[in-house]
């Protein structure tokens, strides 16, 4: 598999925090030794520790230091409890780059013309790799260098009040810089390929990626997270997202993981003057994950949508978090998420939407729906807005409930077995969100993935 040139100069890296020691540590215990940790970790970027993220590193070690790791007692972490995360020994040396691991198709789903870019246990595949399009630049985030760097990198991510946000940014070190000049499209999917391959020990990985998508420019994402080890391993992983004026960002989410996986990220999103945003996220497995989806809305004219759908089963536990700030006056934002937890499966949905006094014309609306297929199931969830603007249009909703009765007997009347209709009807209940994803051939895996979930 052959590799266009913004890779060539990054062929050789061998740097990031899955290098750094060979030790295995608990969170708990890193951060009662991030001194040492950290001086070693600088001590193997072989040089790269000169580039303009030095000082970000130790501004976000100095954060790191000063904040706590949040438990049930912390209002944003109320119904997501990390005390397991938190004591579990990771080893941190990683997987070495001739580690063999074969790319099934399903996992880029079927799009042999796209853009790939392949991370396995967190660490940046070159071999693994490959684009086609000439219209976007990328860059190993180590290697990152020059002025949109400078202006971007850790802007938008806060560092002062997340904890797992200034450990990611202390130890930025694996990941991509993707950028799109002004005016260009990509016209193939970009798809970031995120594999755990863990088979002997617990392995912690944390990602760092910065995507500046310039004027009137546009791209595709596709993130997707699988595993393939019987080991845990957690996920720490943190993208920066730019969309100045006029440009057009389609991001697409998929995570289908172990129930022996932790995975928390995080997307921090500004949008400019007439941009366009929209991200879809589908959680259909994973044993503890909480996405943090972040827009800021800082020109007129933006438009945002949020779509999010989580399956979850086994005592799988799902915790979105999203935050739209209306900054800016004549924008629009639509969010609906929508959950189906069965068995002893836990689901938390946390929306706030703020509209700035001076972000009048304002259209933002919110709406989580969640479907409950057992007694021992359950969803926590919280829709806000924040309003300080008088001329808006703005609402917010929630249900939670079983299944209704009503259709399931009619379909049942039509001699269509009980299991066969509750699917059916769980299908149709996600069938919106699936409507909203525009690549064919990503609808149609994640289409395959919900009904072989549902048996249909």
């Amino acid at each position: 598999m052959s590799l266009k040139s913004p890779f060539d100069r990054i062929g050789s890296i061998k740097i990031g925090i899955s290098f750094i020691m060979d030790a295995e540590l608990t969170l708990v215990d890193l951060k009662d030794n991030i001194t040492e940790t950290f001086a070693k970790f600088e001590e193997n970027l072989n040089g790269a520790g000169s580039s303009p993220l030095k000082a970000l590193r130790a501004q976000a070690l100095t954060a790191f230091k000063e904040t706590t790791f949040p438990t049930i007692k912390h209002e944003e972490w109320k119904y997501t409890n990390l005390r397991k995360l938190l004591s579990i020994p990771f080893a941190w040396e990683g997987v070495e780059e001739s580690q063999s691991t074969e790319l099934n198709p399903d996992w880029y789903f079927g799009l042999e013309e796209a853009n790939l870019l392949v991370f396995v246990n967190g660490k940046f595949s070159v071999n693994l790799s490959k684009v086609v399009d000439t219209a976007f630049e990328v860059t190993s985030i180590a290697e990152a260098d020059g002025e949109l760097i400078e202006q971007h990198f850790s802007k938008y991510a806060k560092v002062e009040s997340e904890p797992f946000t200034a450990l990611n940014t202390a130890f930025a070190a694996e990941g991509v810089f993707i950028h799109v000049p002004k005016g260009k499209v990509v016209e193939k999917p970009v798809v970031l390929l995120y594999i755990n391959n863990v088979q002997e020990k617990a392995v912690f990985s944390q990602p760092r990626n910065l995507i500046v998508v310039e004027e009137s420019a546009q791209i595709n994402l596709i993130e997707n997270f699988v595993s393939v080890g019987a080991e845990k391993s957690f996920s720490n992983l943190v993208s920066e997202i730019v969309v100045e004026s006029n440009a057009r960002v389609n991001h697409y989410k998929l995570q289908n993981e172990q129930p022996t996986v932790f995975h928390i990220g995080t997307t921090q999103v500004l949008q400019h003057r007439d941009s366009y945003y929209n991200n879809l996220t589908f959680t259909l497995a994973g044993g503890l994950t909480r996405n943090n989806v972040n827009l800021v809305l800082d020109g007129e004219n933006c438009e945002s949508h949020l779509f999010g759908l989580y399956m979850m089963h086994r005592q799988d536990h799902v915790d979105n978090h999203t935050s739209v700030d209306h900054k800016q006056p004549h924008s629009f934002s639509n969010e609906l998420y929508k959950g189906i937890l069965d068995d002893e499966a836990k689901g938390v949905f946390n929306g706030k939407v703020y509209v700035r006094q001076y972000a009048q014309k304002t259209n933002a609306f919110q709406s989580n729906k969640n479907i409950l297929l057992s007694p021992k199931a359950s969803v926590d969830t919280k829709p806000q807005l924040e309003i300080w603007a008088d001329d808006v249009k703005c609402s917010h909703g929630a249900t939670t409930g079983a299944m209704d009765e009503e259709p399931l007997f009619y379909l049942r009347s039509r001699g269509i077995g009980e299991d066969k209709a509750k699917a059916l009807l769980m299908h149709a209940f996600a069938a919106d969100l699936l409507e909203e994803v525009k690549i064919p051939e990503v609808k149609d895996h994640i289409e395959k993935l919900i009904d072989q979930r549902l048996l249909v």
